[in-house]
């Protein structure tokens, strides 16, 4: 392997890759279901960041010999529950369930980038997803607050 990494550091990275692999999941769920045009094509803006994320992350394990996940887990289905009842009450409880989701992306990069030892080659990825990831979710808490 080209860098030693600390098995608790991958495993991190390991995690926030499913956990962005899910956030794909979640956002083809909302997409499908929410009305208004203007927050579908953000949406669609938000999960192609999510789809960089995996990416980049996952080429940057695999280019160092690390396996990487390829595809969402089991918590995709719990997230995506989330949307899919929000679509009973319309696009207002779908961003509320979107949001709740981009908490738990925001933190999980949050904490990765508090690592003492991230290989330089990483840094800025870690540190351009979670400005992508405040920026969702600065958005989404700022439609919230328009809409009442």
């Amino acid at each position: 392997m080209a860098i030693e990494l600390d098995e608790d550091f991958v495993s991190h990275l390991d995690d926030l890759i499913q956990l962005d692999y899910d956030a794909i999941e979640d956002y083809k769920a909302a997409i499908n279901r929410i009305q208004n045009n203007q927050y579908k094509e953000k949406l669609k803006e938000f999960k192609e960041d999510h789809h960089n994320h995996t990416r980049n992350l996952s080429g940057f394990l695999k280019n160092e010999g690390y396996d990487a996940p390829t595809g969402p887990g089991m918590k995709s289905l719990l997230t995506q529950g989330k949307v899919i009842l929000g679509n009973l009450a319309g696009d207002t409880a779908i961003l509320k369930a979107m949001r709740s989701n981009e908490v738990d992306t925001n933190n999980a990069y949050k904490k990765i980038n508090e690592y003492d030892n991230i290989p330089v080659s990483l840094k800025d990825l870690l540190r351009k997803g979670y400005e992508d990831e405040k920026r969702h979710l600065d958005w989404i808490e700022k439609e919230l607050k328009r809409v009442g």
